[in-house]
């Protein structure tokens, strides 16, 4: 009978692999979501399309149809969604005001809607279903109804 010889794992080894794992797992996830208080990489974002009055016009438009529901014809939030209240969630904000969970930047506002707000996208994402140029549409409609300051 000939000796053979059988390596197993270590555990160190084992629990390295697990670990390095979950942290490239939970690094992943951290950049999908959009950062409270700002997303400081969508803020390096730039607007490609100009804040004309046929910008923000279009912008308004497709507002209308997709974002009013949730925040309002005119922005100012107070709509309460039973499906969110029911889960705990926060409602859908006034985007009139100076307080913005996400970030105030025009590519910090496109990243929101664009991929939405996790964990559980109560903000959903729109990406694949409207085109940028009219996501950037509503981003300068969305900044042209902050007071100006």
């Amino acid at each position: 009978m000939g000796s053979s010889t059988r390596t197993h794992p270590s555990v160190s080894s084992i629990l390295f692999v697990t670990l390095a794992s979950f942290s490239l797992s939970i690094g992943a996830i951290a950049q999908q979501q959009p950062a409270a208080n700002g997303n400081p990489e969508a803020a390096k974002m730039k607007n490609p399309v100009e804040a004309t009055p046929d910008s923000i016009a279009a912008g308004k438009k497709t507002f209308a149809s997709v974002c009013a529901s949730c925040h309002g014809n005119e922005g100012k939030g107070g709509i309460v969604l039973s499906v969110i209240e029911d889960k705990g969630g926060t409602q859908p904000p006034d985007l009139t005001d100076d307080k913005w969970d996400h970030g105030s930047s025009d590519g910090e506002i496109f990243n929101i809607v664009k991929k939405g707000v996790a964990p559980d996208f109560f903000m959903q994402p729109f990406d694949g279903r409207i085109p940028d140029n009219e996501i950037w549409n509503m981003v300068n409609y969305i900044k042209s109804l902050s007071p100006k300051k």
